[in-house]
């Protein structure tokens, strides 16, 4: 598959070096040229460079690895996106409170580009753990089911688990979940493991049905 990369910053290293190990066909975008072709060295396995209009013309599925302030240039450079599947990683937070700046980043993205298949992916880990072989999470996807297949696939080829997440409709809650995760990690003296909010899938599972009924436990 081929795969455009719009950044060239740490996300799009870390996922671009993993796809291309899988033996895809990369082209890395930037504003400059010099830290695309710079970042497709270190992506190696073939990995090319150009512009951000070039990379989106490029890719079959697209990846958009910027910060939240940059997206609007971004798209805007990256011309038309029509038919493309766009991998929104981006969170639109900022310490120090990691409040949501807006509803939904991968919501607003598909209003401007209303031709691309966005699919919310890869916001909920910082770009260390994308770079580890296999990285050990699974991966939230929110997008439509066709668009989400593909991006499954990717995710498989990284050694990671894809997890459904629903349509693009509830990008919003990932989103938050980021959010609520990096306020846990980093809003006070009790630091805590957000992992410790879930319990067991079989303990959950189990209270499914009570719940469902309405029930209450005290």
């Amino acid at each position: 598959m081929r795969i455009g990369l719009l950044g060239a910053g740490n996300m799009a290293g870390a996922l671009g070096e993993q796809w291309a190990r899988a033996g895809h066909e990369v082209l890395v975008g930037a504003r400059d040229p010099g830290k695309a072709a710079a970042l497709a060295e270190r992506i190696g396995y073939g990995a090319r460079s150009g512009t951000f209009r070039e990379a989106a013309e490029f890719g079959e599925a697209v990846l958009l690895a910027v910060w939240y302030e940059g997206v609007a240039d971004v798209l805007e450079a990256a011309g038309p996106l029509d038919g493309r599947v766009l991998i929104d990683c981006t969170n639109a937070t900022a310490p120090p409170d990691f409040t949501l700046r807006t509803p939904s980043v991968a919501g607003w993205i598909a209003e401007r580009v209303p031709g691309a298949r966005v699919v919310k992916a890869f916001n909920l880990c910082h770009e260390s753990v994308w770079r580890l072989a296999p990285p050990p999470v699974g991966v939230p996807l929110c997008g439509d089911a066709e668009a989400v297949a593909v991006v499954a696939g990717l995710v498989r080829e990284m050694g990671c688990a894809p997890l459904h997440g629903g349509g693009l409709e509830r990008a919003g809650l990932l989103e938050a979940t980021a959010a609520f995760a990096l306020g846990v990690y980093f809003g006070g003296p009790e630091v805590g493991d957000p992992r410790g909010m879930f319990p067991p899938i079989k303990i959950a599972a189990e209270g499914v049905g009570p719940i469902a009924a309405g029930s209450t436990s005290r």
